[in-house]
């Protein structure tokens, strides 16, 4: 397991205070039984937005990944993609601009689907969690469709979950879309979540578990 920067450690630590990141029994969309449970929702403070932003902003520089602007998936990569806008500027000297999607296009002012800056570039998607990949999908045909191009998706969650195939979601939007994906967290850092976190040897072993049955790392 590679060492945490300290903005992902301190992310972690605060999603555990403040119970974004959850360890029990829950179930997902998909239907699966699952030992974890993460809800970005739950940082919705000053202090959390903040972890979030610097966190995801120092992914975004580490990845590599060349892009001249970011695109917050709706509903909770929006506030997140404008937290990483801010950070980018603060702790790396990046002013980019950012857009978002709006569920159903708006009819009047502006209009259409998209607010914010235009879509022009390379542009890098910001969610919170990947599972499926569906609101990843929606925002590249979005994306691709306003003539832009997608340089990458960047998530605070990964869960690194087979899909409908055998390969992880990240692995399919990789193979249908050549597009790369860049995780603050995943399922070993959850493992090591739960360790710091002192969770009991079965919720331990759940997790551990939970990754043999559905992971795809």
């Amino acid at each position: 397991m590679s060492v945490l920067r300290p903005s992902q450690e301190n992310l972690l630590r605060l999603a555990l205070e403040t119970g974004a990141l959850l360890f029990g029994s829950f179930v997902t969309k998909a239907g699966r039984e699952t030992p974890y449970f993460f809800n970005s929702a739950k940082l919705s403070s000053g202090r959390g937005a903040w972890a979030a932003g610097q966190a995801l902003s120092d992914e975004a520089v580490a990845s590599g990944l060349g892009f001249d602007m970011l695109f917050g998936a709706a509903y909770k990569g929006i506030p997140l993609a404008a937290l990483t806008a801010a950070a980018l500027q603060q702790g790396h000297n990046l002013d980019l601009k950012f857009a978002y999607n709006r569920k159903e296009a708006k009819a009047h002012g502006e209009g259409g689907a998209v607010a914010g800056a235009k879509l022009e570039g390379r542009v890098l998607i910001v969610d919170d969690v990947l599972s499926a990949g569906t609101s990843a999908r929606e925002a590249i045909d979005l994306i691709q469709g306003e003539g832009a191009e997608v340089a990458g998706l960047l998530v605070l969650l990964d869960r690194q979950e087979r899909g409908l195939r055998e390969c992880s979601a990240a692995q399919a939007l990789n193979d249908d879309h050549g597009i790369a994906v860049r995780r603050v967290f995943g399922l070993d850092i959850l493992l090591k979540a739960a360790h710091t976190a002192g969770q009991d040897r079965e919720t331990i072993k759940r997790v551990e578990d939970y990754r043999k049955k559905y992971g795809a790392l």
